[in-house]
C-alpha cells in the first residue's frame, strides 16, 4: 500500500494546521522519508512502552528516522492506564528536557491511545508546546484516539480529566502492527469502527457487517479500507467542530455508546 495521502488528499483540515494521515503497510520501515520533510528540525524523541519495545516496531520505525539523518532519543514507559498519571507526566517531561529538546525536536508517539496521550500531553506542555507526531499500533488508536489532537491523563476523580488540544503533524498508520496484537484488542478497535458506520454511514455499517470476519481474519486490504473509511469520517467531524464548541464533534462521544456496548459483548 503506497503511503500517499488518503483518496482526494484527505486530511484533518484545520486551516494552516491540517495534517496528512498516511495508512498503509510497511510505512515504518518509510517513516523517516515520510515524516522527515515535515519536521521542522531533524531531532526526535520517540516515546513509546515496555510492550511495543519489546517487538520490532520501535527499532524500525527508530532505525528508518536515523537512515532519514534524524537524531531520535528513546524514551520507554510503562505499558497500561496507570502510566495516564501526574507522576508518569512529570518523569516524562524531565526525560524530555534531561535530553536537551528545543522547540523544533517533535515528540513521536508510537504505541496505543495511552501512549499517544500521555506523549501528546507531554508535547502540549514542554517548552509551551513542541511538534508531534502519532504512530498508532493498535486498531483502537488508528481509528480513534490518533486523529483528533485530544491529549491528557487521569486524575482520581475521573479519566481525560486534565489534558489539552494539540493537533500532530501527521498521523502515520502502519497496518502491520495489527498482525501481533491480540483479538480481544482488534475486537476493541473494530467496535470504534462499527461506530462510526452506526453514527454516520448506513452503507459503511453494511459493508463492515459483510467484511467482519475476513477484517478480523487479518485481509489487510480489507483493513486499511475500514481504517481509511472510519478516519475519513472521524476527520471531518474534527474539521468542523475541532473543540467540542458546536456540539458535533460530541456526536463522536454519543458513538461510544454503540462502540463500548459491541466491545463488551466481542
Amino acid at each position: 500500500m503506497s503511503p500517499e495521502r488518503l483518496p482526494e488528499g484527505l486530511e484533518v483540515a484545520l486551516g494552516d494546521r491540517a495534517y496528512p494521515i498516511h495508512i498503509g503497510g510497511g510505512l515504518l520501515d518509510r517513516a523517516g522519508e515520510i515524516l522527515g520533510p515535515l519536521l521542522p528540525a531533524p531531532r526526535a524523541v520517540l516515546v513509546t512502552d515496555s510492550h511495543v519495545a519489546a517487538t520490532a516496531h520501535a527499532d524500525r520505525l527508530e532505525g528508518s528516522l536515523r537512515t532519514a539523518g534524524i537524531a531520535v532519543q528513546r524514551i520507554v514507559v510503562p505499558p497500561g492506564e496507570g502510566s495516564k498519571s501526574f507522576e508518569r507526566l512529570s518523569w516524562l517531561v524531565e526525560r524530555i528536557l534531561v535530553g536537551g529538546v528545543d522547540r523544533k525536536t517533535a515528540l513521536v508517539a508510537l504505541g496505543g491511545g495511552v501512549i499517544g496521550d500521555l506523549a501528546g500531553f507531554a508535547a502540549a506542555i514542554t517548552l509551551r508546546g513542541l511538534p508531534f507526531v502519532q504512530v498508532p499500533t493498535s486498531l483502537l488508536a488508528q481509528v480513534d484516539s490518533s486523529v483528533g489532537g485530544k491529549t491528557g491523563i487521569n486524575t482520581p476523580q475521573g479519566k481525560n480529566l486534565v489534558g489539552a488540544f494539540h493537533q500532530p503533524l501527521a498521523v502515520l498508520i502502519d497496518v502491520d502492527t495489527l498482525n501481533d496484537l491480540p483479538e480481544r484488542e482488534l475486537r476493541a478497535g473494530y467496535a470504534e469502527i462499527i461506530k462510526h458506520g452506526a453514527i454516520a454511514d448506513a452503507a459503511y455499517f453494511a459493508w463492515l457487517e459483510r467484511h467482519a470476519a475476513a477484517m478480523l481474519a487479518g485481509d489487510q486490504a480489507l483493513r486499511v479500507e475500514a481504517i481509511r473509511r472510519s478516519v475519513e469520517i472521524k476527520a471531518a467531524v474534527v474539521a468542523r467542530d475541532e473543540r467540542e464548541t458546536s456540539g458535533e464533534r460530541a456526536l463522536l462521544n454519543f458513538g461510544h455508546t454503540f462502540g463500548h456496548a459491541y466491545e463488551a459483548v466481542a
